[in-house]
């Protein structure tokens, strides 16, 4: 395995907000406590018994190259700014329903403290549904890649607002290594040589400013103009509408990342189909 150097690299506290920092030395804590519940070595002895991850990352951009929009629908119960989003709330129904509708991928929030997440989720989802599935969680540590690929995810999230260079670096390269796609977030620009470091071959981008919390459509394509060409690109955050995605479609962009507007949809099969349908008939 990797030798990581000291947690204290981890933060790169200016461009950390003060909600991430707050996740993050939580997170942290949380590590810890799983560490000593299950050693990384007894961990890793499961990777074995674990069928072979799906390729996420072709699930994805195999929409774009027949001019379409892939999304990965987000099982996600709850935020730290808006509470819970559903009320009824049935993860494996849920990413049921996303997959029968037309989701290229789902991402599952397993983040318990912030999110009401589980790791749980994932793994009870992965036994439901053939698609390639996407941890979504503030991965910090090597122990965490571990979980995420015992548990059945495909793919892993990693911030680069979260995450010290080397750091980001080092668990890119091991995703990758364990046969999983990274999908590596940014917000801020300034975040780019650090993000390119890695070789990336698939990059979120976060429409919403992480100090203010506003929303930005927009943002997304101006990252998308300064990354080179031949890395795919999933745009995060403030995506509502059909209008909304041929946007994104429109300026190249492969997939979305949508949460909260089909989480609080009454119909989540019609709301996944509004938002994704009329390009898929094209």
């Amino acid at each position: 395995m990797i030798n990581f150097k000291k947690r204290d690299t981890l933060l790169e506290s200016h461009y950390v907000s003060s909600i991430l920092e707050k996740i993050v030395h939580h997170k942290l804590g949380e590590i810890e406590a799983a560490k000593q519940r299950i050693p990384l070595a007894e961990l890793e002895s499961r990777l074995a018994s674990v069928p072979a991850p799906l390729d996420f990352y072709s699930a994805l951009t195999t929409g774009s190259q027949q001019g379409r929009v892939s999304l990965i629908a987000e099982v996600k119960k709850a935020s730290p700014s808006k509470g819970v989003i559903r009320d009824d709330f049935d993860p494996v129904s849920i990413a049921r329903t996303y997959a029968r509708s037309g989701a290229a991928c789902i991402s599952v929030l397993t983040d318990e403290h912030f999110f009401q997440g589980s790791l749980d989720y994932l793994v009870s989802i992965r036994e439901a549904v053939s698609v390639p599935l996407l941890r979504k969680d503030f991965v910090l540590d090597e122990y965490q890649v571990v979980e995420a690929r015992v548990a059945g995810a495909d793919g892993v999230l990693l911030i680069a607002e979260c995450l010290a260079p080397d750091r980001l670096l080092d668990l890119h390269r091991m995703i990758e290594s364990l046969g999983m796609t990274a999908l590596v977030e940014l917000y801020d620009k300034k975040n780019i040589p650090a993000v390119l470091a890695c070789q990336p071959r698939l990059v979120g981008v976060n429409n919403r400013d992480l100090n203010t919390f506003e929303i930005d459509l927009m943002h997304s394509i101006r990252v998308k103009q300064a990354l080179p060409q031949g890395i795919a690109m999933v745009s995060e955050s403030g995506i509502f509408t059909n209008r909304d995605v041929e946007l994104m479609r429109d300026n190249s962009v492969d997939a979305i990342l949508v949460g909260e507007s089909l989480m609080r949809s009454e119909d989540i099969a019609a709301a996944v189909k509004s938002l994704i349908g009329d390009q898929l008939t094209r």
